[in-house]
């Protein structure tokens, strides 16, 4: 939920609305767009102090890594090539044994490994993926719902040559990431962006990036 814009700045859902939260709890902070694969190394030898790309809130991540309240609940969608008519499945898809793309490492990359029929191929971004896809090397790609909505109707080419195929195949909630040890850090980020879900301003900046039907705003007082 966030993308590099016309002018070269990071732009997007998730960099609107951590400003809003840093701000918000009285912080300054400086944004900076890394790869999926160093975000947790980055976080944990203390090059960021936070992270929030769309991380999923597990339990295994529990035990390394703090998060906040979700401050949304999205899951995974996918996207079909038009070649492929009236497919509403992954199940469908792995009949037909095609090559599906998605972002390594992360929840819709490893949702993959329940389809064993389908080729998986990995990609550092969803973006990449998606291009793939407009391209003709790819028969579909899965990932992030918000994302793969935003991009849909962000670009023309995507929407000519394929369709979101059914509803979105699971929920997850999406929180800001922290060392354990910063608790401080924690409980400030976690009032402010509270305050941002009960008023309201989340699901304004939710629907000024047209994140669609496929995401909620999850109560803030359950984790």
């Amino acid at each position: 939920m966030a993308f590099i814009n016309d002018k070269g700045h990071i732009d997007g859902f998730e960099p609107n609305l951590i400003e809003e939260i840093v701000k918000e709890a009285g912080y300054e902070m400086d944004l900076v767009d890394v790869e999926w694969g160093g975000l947790f190394g980055g976080l944990a030898t203390k090059k960021f102090d936070l992270l929030i790309s769309s991380i999923t809130i597990l339990e295994e991540r529990k035990k390394r890594m703090a998060f906040s309240v979700p401050y949304i609940r999205s899951g995974v969608a996918m996207l079909v090539h038009k070649d492929f008519k009236d497919i509403n499945s992954l199940t469908e898809l792995e009949k037909l044994k095609v090559v599906v793309g998605a972002q390594i490492n992360t929840t819709a990359y490893f949702y993959l490994e329940k389809f064993p029929g389908l080729q998986r191929k990995g990609y550092e971004k969803t973006g990449h993926a998606l291009l793939d896809l407009v391209n003709g090397g790819l028969s579909a790609v899965v990932g992030d719902t918000a994302q793969i909505n935003y991009f849909y109707n962000a670009q023309p080419d995507l929407k000519s040559t394929s369709y979101i195929a059914g509803d979105r195949l699971t929920s997850e909630n999406y929180g800001i990431v922290f060392r354990k040890e910063d608790k401080v850090l924690r409980e400030e980020i976690d009032k402010a962006l509270i305050k941002l879900i009960k008023n309201g301003r989340v699901r304004a900046l939710a629907d000024k990036w047209n994140l669609g039907k496929f995401v909620d705003i999850p109560d803030p007082t359950t984790r």
